[in-house]
Parts: C-alpha cells; sequence; structure tokens
C-alpha cells in the first residue's frame, strides 16, 4: 500500500494597517493573541514599534499615517494616498490570507472595500464611532469589512441590526490595567519607580502620540502646567511620549515658553509607558482618546484640551470630566470651558 503523501500548508498571511500609537498597541496584542492559535502565522503591512517587535514585517512606518485636523491631512494627502494605493497594489498582486484594518477607517475602509471586491477576506478592529457622529459610514463599514472587532460591548447590537457580523472582544486596556489600577497602593507604587513624592500632587500632561500634536500643541501644554505652577507651587508633573521624536518636540516645547532649568525639572518624561504615567497622577490633562480610556479605567478625573485651528484668533477649548466623586468633595458633572482666543 502506497504510502499517503504529507499536505504541506503553508503558513496564514495577514496584512494589517495600523497607523496609531493606539493601534500599534491594539494591534501587537492582537499579533500575539493570533500568534497562539496560529504560531507560523506571518504579518505584514503597515504598523509601528509594538508590532515590529512582535515580529511584523513592516512595509511601511505607521507614524507616516499619523496626522491631525482637516489642515494637516490636505498636505499629506497625496503622500498617505500613494501609500494606500501602492500598499493596495502589493496586497492584490500577492494577496494575504486575511487583511485587518486597525482603526484610521479614513484609510482602511476605502481599501478594505477595493481588497474585498477581489475576493480578500476584509476585517476592521476598532469600530468606527458610528453610535457618536458620521452614523451614515455603517453602509461604507458593510461594503469594507466582512467582520467588524468591537471595543465596547453595545456595538455590537448596532452592527447587528444592520446586518454586519460583528464581535466584541473587549478593550486590551482593560487587561492590561485591571481593577486594582486605580488603587492607592498601585498610585504609591508608580510614584516610587518615577521619583516622585508619595504625598505629592501630580498631574499626567498627555498630548498625544503625534508628532504633528506636539508642534502645535507642546508649549501650550507647557504654559498650562506653567499656569498651575504659579498658583500651586507643589504640584509635579509626569509627560510620557511615545517616541524619542515626539520627547525632542516636548523639549523644544520646553525651551519655546522660556522653563528654567529648576522649572523644567519639575517635570518627569517618562519613555513609552503612558500607563505608569496615569498610575502616577491624580488628574489629567490629555488629548488621545485611548487615554481617556485608560484614565477612566484608573478612575482619574480627566482634562482635556484642543485648540480650534492653528492661526491667530483659534479658539482654545478645554473640557474637564470629573467622573468619579472624592472624599469630602462635591460631585461635578461634564464642564466644557472655551478659554478664549489668541
Amino acid at each position: 500500500m502506497p504510502a499517503a503523501s504529507a499536505v504541506t500548508q503553508s503558513p496564514l498571511r495577514i496584512a494589517m494597517v495600523a497607523g496609531e500609537a493606539s493601534a500599534d498597541l491594539l494591534a501587537s496584542h492582537l499579533i500575539e493573541a493570533i500568534r497562539e492559535r496560529l504560531p507560523d502565522a506571518c504579518f505584514m503591512g503597515i504598523g509601528g514599534a509594538r508590532m515590529q517587535a512582535a515580529r511584523f514585517d513592516a512595509w511601511w512606518q505607521g507614524e507616516e499615517l499619523a496626522v491631525r485636523g482637516y489642515v494637516e491631512v490636505l498636505r499629506h494627502y497625496p503622500r498617505i494616498t500613494a501609500i494606500r494605493r501602492q500598499l493596495g497594489r502589493r496586497l492584490l498582486e500577492n494577496p494575504p490570507d486575511l487583511f485587518i484594518g486597525i482603526d484610521a477607517p479614513d484609510f482602511n475602509l476605502d481599501l478594505e472595500t477595493r481588497l474585498r471586491a477581489r475576493g480578500i477576506a476584509t476585517c476592521h478592529y476598532v469600530s468606527p464611532s458610528i453610535w457618536a457622529w458620521r452614523g451614515g459610514r455603517i453602509d461604507q463599514i458593510r461594503r469594507a469589512a466582512g467582520h467588524v472587532l468591537c471595543l465596547f460591548p453595545f456595538e455590537e447590537a448596532i452592527y447587528s441590526a444592520a446586518a454586519i457580523p460583528a464581535t466584541y472582544v473587549g478593550h486590551p486596556l482593560a487587561d492590561m490595567i485591571g481593577l486594582e489600577a486605580g488603587s492607592t497602593a498601585a498610585r504609591a507604587a508608580a510614584r516610587n519607580d518615577l521619583g516622585l513624592p508619595a504625598d505629592a500632587e501630580v498631574i499626567a500632561l498627555l498630548p498625544g502620540s503625534r508628532q504633528s500634536e506636539l508642534r502645535y500643541l507642546g508649549e501650550r501644554f507647557v504654559r498650562t502646567a506653567l499656569h498651575i505652577s504659579a498658583t500651586r507651587p507643589q504640584v509635579r508633573f509626569v509627560a510620557p511620549f511615545a517616541s524619542a521624536e515626539t520627547a525632542a518636540q516636548w523639549q523644544a516645547a520646553q525651551r519655546a515658553a522660556g522653563l528654567t532649568e529648576a522649572q523644567a525639572r519639575r517635570c518627569v518624561m517618562v519613555g513609552r509607558d503612558s500607563h505608569q504615567a496615569l498610575a502616577a497622577a491624580k488628574s489629567r490633562t490629555r488629548l488621545a482618546p485611548s487615554l481617556s480610556v485608560s484614565a477612566a479605567l484608573r478612575t482619574r478625573n480627566i482634562a482635556i484640551y484642543g485648540k480650534l485651528g492653528k492661526e491667530k484668533g483659534a479658539r482654545h477649548q478645554f473640557v474637564s470630566l470629573q467622573l468619579f466623586e472624592e472624599p469630602g468633595q462635591p460631585r461635578r458633572g461634564l464642564c466644557d470651558e472655551t478659554l478664549g482666543t489668541e
């Protein structure tokens, strides 16, 4: 009887696109989870440092897609569309078994639609906020994604009602941070690691992971810290940065704001670990939505800052969310304050 011939199955090839630091983090966890089941799986496309550390083959760096605001998008539109066109051509010439777009719906949904029309399986990880704005995008999502992976439980029902396959997978930050993250012990441990006094009032400054955000708003964050220091000199600050480039831009913002060396020393700069900065702080001033989720999981109060335009006369907006009561303090709700123009 002839011996049965062995059938060699090629490793699963999964293409991904992640442009933001938060998407890079989500994708790196997804890669690790898939590899637990499929150790030989191969991953390639557009991604950041965390994905590359998980043996992701980055054809382009995720930072190339990280732009903010209409003006910034328009300025980089030719380059971004060229990357998407080249990526699409490369994937069609050598089709992956699956394409997963990580967030970035303005980039990924069009690409997913193109790939799906040619028979490539597609998945979108991180539902666009159709429950908050631009709900009409659900029709585009139906054309683009064969399946949607949702971070929040209520999103699955929205897609089910629209006959779009979707699965609630939870937010990885909930696993990373844990229920004990907002505890006094966790705060004390983080402060000890950062060399901060255990009894200090600490504010985390979180200007985001995009270099463009630091260019436009870094100095404003520094001046906000100076303003707080003038009235509350005991306050210390901690600021995490996603890369050496964003850290350098923060230092440039400190110089532009005229900080002395003594003032600069009151702000502890942290490497990539924004979670350590969040754990150490009592309050946060931030830009990135993913950091708001992290702050909420740590039961911290948040002030969200935005500058509406970069020209002279642009308005500055703070939105303060006191989400959690503090002993002896009255509970406050949402406060939306326009600070004025410059």
